[in-house]
């Protein structure tokens, strides 16, 4: 995996973004990532990439080398810093890809610079309608009918957030990969090199609750969920979307995306990766790939 050397900028919100670069020419690509990861994960796509494409992965606010100095409350608050970043550098006409929980944060930047936004690429996104939290029972497993609603509920949940959180604190590496191995990277694993360096990238996340909630929350659509009203900013995304999703996703279920292409119609395109789970950019990076480049 090549490595691109981290920059940095500071908002005008107090906030420092942080950002790796790649390419001098061809369609200018916008990546945010997902929960517990940063630009890091992009590397390998960025390598892909480069010769053809001028090509921008960020770290999110309390990921990565980014800054982490006020909380965050919802997918769209960690979209309004990479809004203030991409009008800093005064980037236009761009693809936006966002992966698993950087699928919703995509949709909110879309929703606030329709004029920016060429077309937006929804990789194992979030749903519409976010993602539940369940609180579970004296077995751990999830009670289906009891959603949890709050941050501090969501914070002293025992399977989805405080053993991340431990893991975090005590720079659990073999924790770490021992869930990333059981339900994203349960098909194919990369390299040792390069999964030490993802590992070193999840330990730097400082806001996994903040993270959480936000999903829980989030609600894209004009129908309330089950835990929050919906914004109805679905209506403010007007370019063309391609939403790609692993059919062994064990993370976001594969009907989120189709729900999704329900609601854009035919606006969205879905593509299907039949072998592909949470990662396809892990499970297959030559498929990947090419269906990027086949749609810009």
């Amino acid at each position: 995996m090549k490595h691109y050397p981290v920059q940095t900028l500071q908002l005008r919100n107090g906030e420092t973004v942080a950002y790796r670069q790649a390419g001098t020419q061809g369609d200018l690509v916008v990546l945010v990532h997902g929960n517990m990861s940063s630009s890091v994960h992009f590397q390998t796509t960025m390598e892909r990439l480069e010769n053809d494409h001028r090509v921008f992965a960020v770290d999110l606010r309390g990921f990565g080398d980014s800054s982490y100095k006020n909380e965050l409350n919802s997918l769209r608050d960690f979209a309004v810093d990479v809004e203030l970043w991409i009008e800093a550098l005064d980037l236009r006409d761009f693809n936006l890809l966002g992966w698993s929980t950087g699928g919703g944060i995509v949709l909110e930047i879309a929703a606030d610079m329709p004029d920016r936004v060429k077309k937006l690429f929804l990789l194992d996104s979030v749903g519409l309608k976010g993602y539940p939290m369940y609180r579970k029972d004296e077995k751990y497993q999830p009670v289906l009918t009891d959603l949890l609603k709050t941050k501090e509920d969501i914070a002293k949940d025992p399977v989805q957030v405080l053993p991340i959180l431990a893991a975090y604190a005590n720079k659990d590496k073999g924790m770490l990969k021992a869930i990333w191995n059981a339900v994203i990277y349960n098909l194919n694993q990369p390299s040792e090199e390069d999964y030490d360096h993802y590992l070193d990238a999840m330990l730097k996340q400082r806001n996994l609750v903040d993270v959480d909630y936000s999903l829980v929350m989030f609600n894209f659509t004009h129908e309330a969920s089950a835990v929050a009203e919906g914004s109805g900013r679905i209506d403010l995304v007007k370019c063309p979307l391609v939403i790609m999703h692993g059919a062994k996703d064990y993370v976001v279920p594969y009907a989120m995306s189709v729900e999704m292409k329900q609601f854009f119609g035919d606006r969205a395109k879905l593509v299907t990766f039949e072998n592909a789970g949470h990662s396809v950019i892990t499970d297959d990076l030559d498929l990947f790939i090419r269906t990027l480049k086949e749609n810009f």
